[in-house]
């Protein structure tokens, strides 16, 4: 049991940024060569085994599909190669940055993430995240086992999402928190503002999330359950505002990009979502005066619309029902409070 809700816990908002991308126009003078000797020459550092590897995963297309080892690569082939970056010294930096903590005792602790930081040091970003932060302020957190360098964490969320996360501060705290993860026992709810306005007023998605074959950032939502894993997103409509719609989102499961893969599956991307499409008018006029209205919105909150409202769960000693939430940071009401006059005075 214990390793399954460890590799449940690890998929939460998985590290997409573990990737090294490089891209290919095939030369017209090439001669057919196998594509693993291809690009093993053409990638600096890349072992054979290492592109062989990354082939076997489906992390080397052509022409926008995965291929094989021996396939071999023609003139005006279009490649792009993900690679894993190498292991870094998993030694976390303590650093004294301020932290935003709702609520905290011996066991635990709950903290209101701003949007930019980073959750936990990966490939990028070293310094400056959540868990830098944590350490300083407390250096004995926990950590579960096979997740090195992310002290005290039992989910995460997107660096550009903002909102509530509990941190474990004991092995007691961390092994409890882990467990109702794994049986979705934790309730949390985010607030969205996506583009359009569902037919409907709430609804439930079910579609496995994964990877996307066209680019290896982005995951796609298979409804056919064919790849990825199994997903459930619950939404509602909290207020309609003709071209956008601040929706409720609440998680069954927490696979990487979840909500922001589903509601662009069902039409609905996030507001300033660069990844799934959001940052392109999506609904409404061709008027240069709402054109520039969205772009100040953009301006105003240059990230996707997306914050973790809510948290429940059962506190792991006391066994108490525990719930926080946070306030909308000031982008996104911002953002949001302009969508409404703008929706009111033009009508």
């Amino acid at each position: 049991m214990a390793k399954d809700f460890e590799n449940e816990i690890l998929d939460e908002e998985e590290e997409l940024e573990l990737f090294e991308h490089f891209s290919f126009v095939v030369d017209k003078g090439q001669s057919l060569t196998r594509i693993d000797k291809f690009l093993t020459d053409k990638v600096a550092n890349a072992t054979r085994n290492k592109v062989q590897n990354a082939i076997e995963a489906g992390n080397v297309l052509v022409n926008g599909k995965p291929t094989k080892s021996n396939y071999k690569v023609k003139p005006f082939d279009e490649i792009k190669v993900f690679l894993e970056k190498p292991p870094r010294d998993t030694e976390v930096v303590p650093e004294k940055i301020p932290l935003d903590i709702v609520y905290e005792d011996e066991h635990l602790l709950v903290v209101n993430k701003p949007a930019s930081m980073v959750v936990h040091p990966a490939h990028g970003n070293w310094t400056g995240t959540l868990v830098n932060a944590l350490v300083y302020y407390f250096n004995q957190l926990p950590t579960l086992p096979g997740n090195t360098g992310r002290p005290g964490l039992v989910h995460r969320i997107d660096k550009d999402t903002s909102g509530l996360l509990v941190v474990a501060k004991s092995e007691l705290a961390m092994t409890d928190l882990a467990n109702q993860f794994f049986h979705h026992h934790i309730d949390r709810t985010y607030l969205a503002l996506v583009w359009g306005e569902p037919k409907e007023e709430e609804g439930t998605i079910r579609a496995h999330v994964g990877r996307s074959a066209k680019d290896r950032k982005v995951m796609d939502a298979y409804p056919d359950g064919s790849q990825g894993k199994h997903a459930v997103t619950h939404w509602k409509v909290l207020k309609r505002l003709r071209y956008v719609s601040l929706i409720q989102c609440n998680l069954e499961t927490g696979r990487t990009h979840q909500i922001r893969a589903h509601m662009k599956f069902i039409g609905h991307p996030l507001f300033n979502d660069a990844l799934y499409g959001g940052d392109k008018i999506r609904k409404g006029t061709q008027f240069s005066k709402y054109k520039a209205f969205v772009q100040n919105c953009f301006d105003i909150m240059p990230r996707q619309a997306l914050h973790a409202m809510s948290l429940g769960f059962v506190h792991p000693v006391t066994k108490k029902k525990l719930y926080f939430e946070a306030a909308l940071p000031q982008d996104f009401s911002t953002v949001l409070e302009k969508w409404e006059n703008y929706v009111k005075f033009e009508t």
